[in-house]
């Protein structure tokens, strides 16, 4: 190879290496997704995901089983119903980490239960959640939602505890 080729190649393989964005940089700008994404939920701007969620994705949840959401479209739809439950509902992130495409979040949902809950009545009554969840992003967008949360805590906050005061007496 000629001095002027090595020259260019040099060259070129400088440019490429200094364009490439750094894995850092690439977590940070997952972690913003992320937070936009979280930002967007507690605004209603559902218009905003398109933006910020693939048209694909998946959501996992074993605390919502049979609830499938395997589109931006179902995701959104999944969102409308769980506001009509928590029309107040507010989450907010306590941790972040990133790591690769993959952004791992703790969060805390707090809302009041105005609508039903699955077989449960609106309540009235306020629930404080902690929550973890995993998203994975790819191309700028969230492809892929892993979720989970005690419904049990849910259901005590919500129900349960006048359930158990019934039972009490009943006894």
């Amino acid at each position: 190879m000629g001095t002027v080729a090595r020259l260019l190649s040099a060259i070129a393989f400088g440019f490429l290496v200094g364009c490439a964005p750094s894995t850092s940089a690439t977590v940070e700008s997952n972690k913003e997704v992320v937070r936009r994404l979280i930002a967007a939920i507690n605004n209603r701007d559902f218009d905003l995901l398109d933006e910020l969620v693939a048209p694909d994705v998946v959501r996992h949840s074993q605390a919502t089983a049979g609830v499938e959401v395997r589109s931006l479209e179902q995701f959104k739809e999944f969102l409308r119903q769980d506001l009509a439950t928590f029309p107040d509902a507010q989450q907010q992130i306590h941790t972040i980490i990133g790591e690769g495409d993959k952004v791992a979040l703790y969060l805390t949902l707090t809302g009041t239960q105005d609508g039903p809950a699955g077989p449960f009545p609106a309540t009235g009554k306020e629930v404080v959640v902690q929550f973890l969840g995993i998203m994975r992003v790819e191309q700028g967008k969230v492809a892929e939602i892993w979720v989970e949360w005690d419904n049990l805590n849910i259901l005590t906050q919500c129900r349960l505890t006048s359930v158990c005061s019934w039972r009490a007496r009943v006894r």
